[in-house]
């Protein structure tokens, strides 16, 4: 079957000068071409529901038949198969363009059902470079998406990079991407806001046909195989984490007109992304490069801290202010509160939101994706090994629990500090346990793990609570009424009622066994 592997990269209107100004691209001329494809399906989009696409393209006088179906994609990279072949338009002879049999008589049964449902129409300029041993097809498209429904016409600009590999190896395609993100001087000073893109424009078409919006995405289950290496287990691990980070990113950055705040599950998405992809980088360690190892964790602890006051303050206005709002049956013996504390609460949420935009947003982020996604794909496997993924999951998972028992005991001494440490390693074993699932026997494994749970939310109630009074602390004073002072009696009245809960938490803790011996 043939198969397209290609990275795709959205880029920054204003950086489309400095591209082309690289000296990769503007040392020959593009190729250029006017693109105009049609994208078919169903009624009842049957090809989109198995990630597949039917598309007519036009290239002057030429007409070509395109069938591209399910694959993966990380960090913009995707892989997937793919049938291209001259055609007469309106004619879907799947049979002789599809070599999969089974794929082709598949099509061919619903080739009479299929209608337009979206057009692309771009200007593509393409290069063709040679670059650390590989040949690489560099195609820069400009254009838009176009189609209608019963809500009216739609259109949505298209303005990517997009680079295929033509004979080559992964690493070479990831580093050329890396060099021409750096922009024309060649440094971190000039690099541009070259994002890697995890929908194709097939995809994007969809969702414009069907008026969907981004949704936050909660990560998916992760599939290991008893007979790996660990590092092949944590590759795996790692890259579900940054498709898990990505998927929430456009919800990230998206912010209305006026300022408002997307949804608040996004962000949170983001961060347990990047939690997940942190325990990982400390479960796998031992198996690690060492400076591998410490320069990612670095990395991504910096843009989770970016994060997080946005994931406060989204828990502090959602969990928070309606309970005590004038109709919450809450409200002291005064007025409401006044406008200009209201609007300074509403401006450090929209403040927090757009700095967490910022970060995920930028050049340096972009270049910190492609060079993660590389630098994984890079991480040696021994040729040969007798690892035994399943008996190193269980040893380090009893020594993981056995770490928690001590924690759950220094916690009943230390008071804050104890319960913030014990939380951390609550977190990291809870994750630590979803990350090796597959690969250990499932007795004993969800009462675990609910137990994990039920002790980390008791755990991040009390962690919010008292977030939430250093936030009140924060308000300047001119604008702290007797509202600030009602909140901050019942936020440590509400932390009283929950560290009764604790010490019963902490024996069973303390009393829970290994669920693999």
């Amino acid at each position: 079957m043939p198969q397209e592997t290609e990275l795709k990269l959205e880029l920054h209107p204003d950086d489309l000068p400095q591209l082309l100004a690289h000296p990769l691209l503007s040392a020959q001329p593009p190729r250029r071409e006017r693109l105009f494809n049609t994208y078919f399906d169903t009624s009842a989009l049957a090809l989109r529901a198995q990630r597949m696409a039917v598309r007519e393209r036009r290239v002057g006088r030429r007409t070509l038949l395109t069938v591209k179906t399910a694959g993966t994609s990380v960090g913009g990279l995707s892989r997937r198969g793919e049938w291209e072949a001259a055609c007469r338009p309106g004619r879907f002879d799947f049979a002789t363009l599809v070599d999969d049999e089974a794929l082709a008589q598949q099509l061919t049964r619903v080739a009479w059902q299929l209608v337009p449902v979206f057009r692309t129409d771009f200007t593509r300029r393409s290069w063709q470079l040679s670059h650390g041993g590989a040949v690489v097809e560099v195609a820069l498209d400009e254009g838009a998406i176009t189609t209608g429904n019963a809500q009216g016409n739609h259109r949505q600009a298209i303005l990517e990079l997009e680079l295929e590999l033509l004979r080559g190896t992964v690493d070479a395609l990831l580093e050329l991407a890396h060099t021409l993100a750096l922009g024309p001087q060649g440094d971190v000073g000039s690099a541009l806001r070259l994002l890697p893109a995890q929908q194709s424009k097939a995809e994007r078409g969809y969702a414009l046909f069907t008026g969907e919006r981004p949704r936050p995405l909660k990560a998916a289950e992760l599939a290991l195989e008893a007979s790996w290496h660990p590092v092949q287990a944590f590759q795996a691990a790692a890259l579900s984490c940054l498709t898990h980070l990505q998927a929430n990113e456009a919800g990230v950055r998206q912010r209305g007109a006026d300022g408002t705040t997307p949804d608040p599950e996004f962000v949170h998405q983001a961060r347990v992304a990047l939690r997940r992809l942190r325990t990982g980088l400390r479960l796998f360690r031992p198996h690690l490069p060492p400076r591998f190892a410490a320069h990612w964790a670095a990395e991504w602890k910096a843009l989770a801290a970016e994060l997080g006051p946005a994931r406060d303050w989204d828990v502090f206005a959602t969990e928070r202010l309606p309970h005590w709002g004038p109709d919450a049956g809450t409200v002291p013996p005064m007025a409401a509160p006044s406008q200009a504390l209201v609007h300074w609460l509403v401006r450090q949420r929209q403040a927090a939101h757009r700095r967490a935009a910022e970060a995920v947003s930028g050049a340096a982020h972009a270049l910190r994706l492609l060079a993660f996604t590389r630098a994984v794909l890079a991480l040696p496997v021994p040729a040969t090994h007798n690892a035994d993924l399943a008996a190193w999951a269980r040893n380090t998972l009893r020594a993981r629990h056995a770490a928690l028992r001590q924690e759950a005991r220094r916690a009943q001494r230390m008071g804050p500090e104890g319960r913030h440490q014990l939380r951390i390693a609550l977190k990291k074993l809870r994750y630590a346990q979803s990350f090796l699932a597959s690969v250990l026997p499932p007795r004993g494994l969800a009462r675990s793990t609910a137990m994990l749970a039920d002790a980390q939310e008791l755990l991040g109630q009390l962690n919010d609570l008292s977030t939430a009074q250093g936030m009140l602390a924060s308000v300047p004073a001119g604008l702290a009424d007797g509202w600030v002072t009602h909140w901050q009696a019942e936020l440590a009245q509400q932390l009283d009622t929950g560290l009764l809960a604790l010490p019963g938490m902490e024996r069973a803790l303390l009393r829970t066994p290994t669920p693999w011996r």
